[in-house]
């Protein structure tokens, strides 16, 4: 194949169908696709790759590439559509990929987890510093993600604290004291909020900078009590990390960072914190289309918290089963559980407890949206039901109106606009849906998130689609052409 490593096979060759049914409906030229290969695999410093229409034409007639160009277009496929798009839904062959190099099943051990999250923040730090926006990772799912992550459940071994690995500095004075150790934790509270506030793309380098000093500290002999309170920051900012990572659209990096986060947490004895990181990876799953995957991971997080988790924590848990059930058309398990999400967070902040920042963020706002977008996705998974989108619509509205006071979290505010669009979308009222999409692109310029700017594109593609005869649709469509003309890049 020349630069692009095909196979070079010719003989029997069938026309790949699977990749021709996406491709058509891609609406890509042959040599918009080659030029997004050539630019990905750029990104992940495979710089022998260079493809051409002639190429992606071989391809479509049945040519079976060599990795990692299966990978890739499954990965440009994926963030096309939305969905997961699978090597194998390609029609494409795919190298296989043992757990351990998923960067999945890892060991649950303190030095590991602290030398993996040493070597990935340095290498993301590093790939960053030399403008490159992804790596080789791929994204794991179904057993191949859940199976691994079960380990989370089984205790650790008994008397054994956190020790640093083999290779660790210990012949000098590392002990943090307690004013030091309480700043490291305001800084990542900070970083949280400038996320809330400002997007994923601001500030996602100085996390993973701050997350690589952390591990720099768990590599030096510390006291237990200080070693777990580090942990639990180590945790802390993966998770952001990989909440970053997915809010610019580097699906492969959040995932690793989400697994990673997670052992950090167990070794921390954090169960409320690990909750909440394996509700991030469900909600990675929804966005990716594999809501039974998300199920799982939610299920995982509910039964190893059921009896540390606060009110707050364990409605939020609720509302992302919902979101699961929702996407995968099970009308009455969605409803009982926005009901239970309801219910439960009518009981936040009365139970006495304190609440850790990270949690702090599920508000009425939050918990009113969540179950909204529920309602909403099941009305798309029944066929556009305007019953669903009806039940949705009151609580999107109060979203909204929550959102619009709190400046804080001006990507949900953007999120839940772009939500009620698409509402009064289903609605069959493209005016007011325009409006409200409007109104999201002014938000959307004051943060950086892909996540936001892509749903947009979608929202206004969508009533392209089906009023692209109403004036107010057609001059939305030519703002966001001048606003967003293409995707941001990632940092």
């Amino acid at each position: 194949m020349g630069g692009s490593g095909a196979d070079g096979t010719n003989s029997g060759r069938r026309p790949n169908g699977r990749l021709d049914s996406w491709f058509v409906r891609s609406g890509w030229s042959k040599g918009e696709l080659a030029r997004q290969v050539n630019r990905r695999a750029r990104q992940m410093g495979a710089h022998h790759i260079s493809t051409d229409t002639s190429r992606v034409r071989r391809w479509l007639d049945g040519e079976q590439p060599r990795e990692p160009i299966p990978r890739i277009l499954s990965e440009l496929f994926s963030e096309r559509f939305g969905v997961g798009v699978a090597v194998e839904e390609l029609g494409l062959r795919s190298a296989h990929q043992s757990p351990s190099e998923s960067g999945i099943d890892l060991p649950w051990a303190g030095p590991q987890t602290v030398a993996l999250l040493s070597e990935f923040s340095r290498s993301d730090l590093m790939l960053a510093r030399r403008g490159f926006l992804g790596t080789s990772l791929g994204l794991a799912a179904g057993p191949a993600l859940v199976e691994p992550l079960q380990r989370w459940l089984v205790p650790a071994p008994a008397g054994e604290p956190p020790r640093p690995p083999e290779t660790a500095v210990t012949d000098r004075s590392s002990a943090l004291s307690g004013p030091e150790l309480d700043l490291l934790e305001a800084t990542t509270v900070m970083f949280r909020h400038w996320d809330a506030q400002c997007g994923g793309g601001l500030r996602r380098k100085a996390v993973v900078g701050q997350l690589h000093e952390v591990t720099d500290l768990l590599q030096e002999t510390q006291p237990e009590p200080t070693a777990r309170r580090l942990f639990t920051c180590a945790a802390e900012l993966a998770e952001l990390a990989g909440w970053m990572s997915y809010d610019v659209g580097l699906q492969p990096n959040a995932q690793k960072y989400f697994v990673l986060a997670l052992h950090a947490a167990k070794e921390a004895g954090d169960k409320p914190l690990g909750s909440y990181i394996l509700s991030s990876m469900s909600r990675q799953m929804i966005h990716l289309g594999r809501p039974d995957d998300a199920l799982e991971l939610i299920h995982l997080a509910q039964y190893g918290s059921r009896d540390c988790a606060t009110s707050r924590t364990q409605a939020m848990l609720y509302a992302m089963e919902a979101r699961a059930y929702a996407n995968m058309g099970q009308p009455g398990k969605c409803k009982r559980a926005v009901r239970m999400a309801e219910d439960t967070f009518s009981d936040a902040g009365h139970d006495g407890e304190a609440e850790p920042d990270w949690i702090r963020f599920f508000s009425e706002a939050e918990l009113n949206g969540e179950n909204a977008h529920s309602y909403r996705d099941l009305a798309y998974v029944a066929g556009r039901s305007p019953t669903y989108a009806s039940l949705a619509e009151p609580l999107m509205e109060r979203a909204v109106e929550l959102f619009e006071k709190d400046t804080e979290h001006q990507r949900s505010y953007a999120l839940n606009l772009v939500g009620m669009a698409t509402v009064h979308l289903l609605k069959r009222e493209p005016e007011h849906a325009t409006e409200l999409a409007r109104q999201a692109l002014d938000v959307a310029g004051k943060v950086r998130s892909e996540r936001v700017n892509t749903r947009l594109r979608k929202t206004v593609d969508t009533a392209a689609r089906d009023f692209g005869d109403v004036a107010r649709v057609t001059d939305l469509t030519d703002l966001l052409t001048d606003r967003l003309p293409e995707s941001a890049e990632a940092v």
